[in-house]
């Protein structure tokens, strides 16, 4: 097939355009910069240039478009999470339907079942209510792009949207910023972290992807997990332990206080000008700081998935240095 790939640079897009190619397929890849078409040449597809922020554009003819690009943030102003996620994705739909693809994967986020109130979700299928109206930019902004997928559905134009929690593995921007944080002494759990959580690691993503390609129902979402049980809490530690860090006696917040640390973090952010995020949001505490458990089993009977990567795999490999293909 011909398939192309946006987010095709980052953590994720680097570990599924070299299984696209070792699968048979012609992997194009929408780039944005040259430094990003260099990296996506180097991964062995081909660049095409374009920007999810500046619609419209045109791809390529092919079979398939996954769209695995996002702007993803803990906090800043709300256009550029709109921009990229719900008007750009709108604009790739049209460009794939043009472009002749049957399919179009999105990877969507298992955090848009997560509401304002901090609730604990346990156990989630995808008949949960999804929150576009979400204080978070980024929960909110890809809810709505979800739901434009899923109504794009047509004959002669599947669309599936695939919702991993966390994502995870070796070379992952938080296994990277975490030795930093633990260093500077701003690492800490939320409610003590002992609350179930779940997580899907990179080449489990990667997996689910290249099932997608063949099976599931257009218009529909699916959920796809790692394996194994986890907590929030005993998953980070490990994570740690795999970078030769000890976090077993880090500090904790109250789920109330990291919520209010996080807006004031922000308000102060927002009014000095601050180009990062702030050490602590409500995105952030949102997303780590309550029980979030959701069940794979439509992916597992409709697409055959499995999550073949175990943890003890994926935690062995930080140790090595990030992911190669």
């Amino acid at each position: 097939m011909k398939i192309l790939v946006t987010g095709a640079s980052g953590f994720l897009g680097g570990r599924l355009v070299p299984a696209l190619i070792a699968a048979g397929h012609q992997v194009f890849a929408l780039a944005r910069s040259d430094s990003a078409a260099k990296a996506v040449n180097a991964l062995g597809a081909t660049p095409e240039m374009g920007d999810l922020a500046a619609p419209p554009f045109d791809l390529p003819a092919c079979d398939a478009v996954i769209h695995a690009a996002a702007h993803f943030r803990f906090s800043g102003p709300r256009k550029p999470f709109e921009r990229i996620n719900i008007e750009g994705t709108r604009a790739l739909l049209d460009a794939a339907r043009r472009a002749g693809a049957q399919r179009f994967i999105y990877v969507s986020a298992a955090a848009l079942v997560m509401d304002d109130k901090g609730s604990p979700v346990i156990g989630a299928d995808e008949t949960a209510p999804i929150y576009a109206d979400s204080f978070s930019a980024y929960i909110a902004t890809k809810a709505a792009a979800e739901k434009l997928v899923r109504a794009a559905n047509a004959p002669g134009f599947t669309t599936i949207a695939l919702r991993p929690p966390g994502i995870w593995g070796a070379g992952d921007a938080f296994s990277e910023a975490l030795p930093a944080m633990v260093k500077r002494g701003m690492f800490g759990f939320i409610g003590g972290g002992d609350f179930a959580n779940v997580t899907c690691h990179v080449d489990n993503v990667v997996e689910a992807i290249l099932l997608a390609l063949a099976n599931g129902r257009g218009g529909e979402a699916y959920f796809i997990n790692d394996a194994e049980p986890a907590t929030m809490r005993g998953f980070l530690i490990d994570v740690g332990h795999a970078l030769g860090l000890s976090l077993e006696k880090s500090r904790s917040l109250p789920y109330g206080v990291a919520m209010a640390l996080g807006r004031v973090m922000e308000s102060v952010a927002w009014l000095t000008g601050a180009k990062g995020d702030p050490p602590m949001t409500r995105t952030m505490v949102r997303l780590i700081g309550r029980p979030f458990t959701t069940t794979d089993a439509k992916a597992r009977a409709e697409l055959g998935y499995a999550g073949k990567v175990k943890r003890a795999e994926g935690l062995k490999a930080y140790s090595q240095g990030p992911l190669l293909s």
